[in-house]
Formats: structure tokens, C-alpha cells, sequence
């Protein structure tokens, strides 16, 4: 039997840095509860939006870029909700609503009660997957 990863804080699964789809398959395994189904959705809508993207999980986060080497957004669980990060989010239309202390980096919260907006999240990853990455 495979031992299940660790859960840190917010239910955020502990999963070795590594490329491609493996490590954000066993990220997408491991999270318990409703996040797993909004972090699956968010996994789709990427590569549904994106078929090229490149995958990675770093920091116990994955990671969604176009050349392996700079990423254009990632998502991680905490307490309350599963943030989406857009590293170049300020620039994206309309912008996504929480700040950072980047002055380019926006983020998205999915609470467990909130509908997903699939329309505006494909129009943000769209619009990110064309911006400069951010090197990680």
C-alpha cells in the first residue's frame, strides 16, 4: 500500500517537486474533501483552455506553464479556499480580485459555496498563458 501524502496546513498536500502530469496527479489524488473536486476542475479548464501546457509541481503547489522552465498560474489549498495564483494577473482583463504584495501577481479564491465561473476562468488562463511566465 502507497502511503498517503502529508497534509499541511489548510489540507495542502506534501508532494515532491517533480515535472509533468505525475506529480499533479498525485496532488489532485491527495487532496481531501470538496477542494479535490474544485482543484480537478481547475486542472481541466487549464488543459482544456491550454492543451500545451506544460505541468509541474514545486513548494507542494502545482505549477502550469508553456515552456517548463516559467509558469503562468498555479493553485494550492488553504483553510477556507483554493487560491489561484495568475503571476502576471494585473494584467489580465477584467483582473482577478485579490491583491499581493507583487505588484503583478493577482489571485482567485473558490470557497467550498462558490459556483465556478468557467467562462471567466478559461478567459483568465487563456489571457495568461500569453504573458511573459514568471521563472520559478
Amino acid at each position: 500500500m502507497t502511503e498517503q501524502p502529508k497534509l499541511l496546513s489548510g489540507d495542502n498536500p506534501q508532494i515532491p517537486k517533480g515535472e509533468g502530469q505525475a506529480p499533479v496527479t498525485a496532488y489532485l489524488n491527495a487532496v481531501p474533501g470538496w477542494k479535490q473536486s474544485v482543484c480537478r476542475k481547475l486542472d481541466e479548464l487549464i488543459v482544456a483552455e491550454v492543451p500545451e501546457v506544460r505541468k509541474a509541481v514545486k513548494w507542494n503547489t502545482p505549477l502550469y506553464g508553456m515552456d517548463g522552465t516559467t509558469w503562468f498560474t498555479a493553485f494550492r489549498c488553504t483553510t477556507n479556499y483554493v487560491k489561484i495564483t495568475f503571476f502576471q494577473g494585473s494584467d489580465i482583463d477584467p483582473v482577478p480580485p485579490e491583491t499581493s504584495t507583487q505588484p503583478n501577481v493577482r489571485y482567485a479564491h473558490i470557497r467550498e459555496q462558490d459556483a465556478i465561473d468557467e467562462g471567466l476562468l478559461r478567459s483568465w488562463f487563456s489571457q495568461a498563458s500569453a504573458l511573459p511566465g514568471e521563472k520559478m
